[in-house]
């Protein structure tokens, strides 16, 4: 497996605790029907698949953050979520670099 494949994968134990953190609910709805997968800092855009860089949302939500017309408003309420729990949040930390 490549290496930024393999950093950018969601982990099960990863996805557990993100779910954990998130009460079993879809961050945007409340739905049960979530699983927390949805990367705040896209794949294809090197997003870590961290605690961090992960929320847990149901599928229609995560089409809409990923693919929707509001996919900003989107990304900006995930943001904020995760900088509530997580203080010193900083997106760059969160972006694979080969480098390091």
């Amino acid at each position: 497996m490549h290496r930024r494949t393999k950093e950018v994968a969601i982990p099960q134990k990863v996805r557990e605790a993100v779910e954990k953190r998130d009460n079993h609910r879809c961050i945007f709805c409340g739905s049960p029907n979530a699983r927390g997968e949805a990367h705040i800092i896209n794949r294809s855009q090197g997003g870590l698949g961290v605690e961090q860089n992960l929320v847990t949302v149901c599928p229609k939500c995560h089409f809409q953050m990923d693919n929707g017309q509001a996919s900003k408003l989107f990304k900006e309420k995930a943001v904020s979520y995760v900088k509530s729990i997580y203080k010193d949040w900083d997106e760059k930390d969160f972006i694979y670099n080969k480098w390091k």
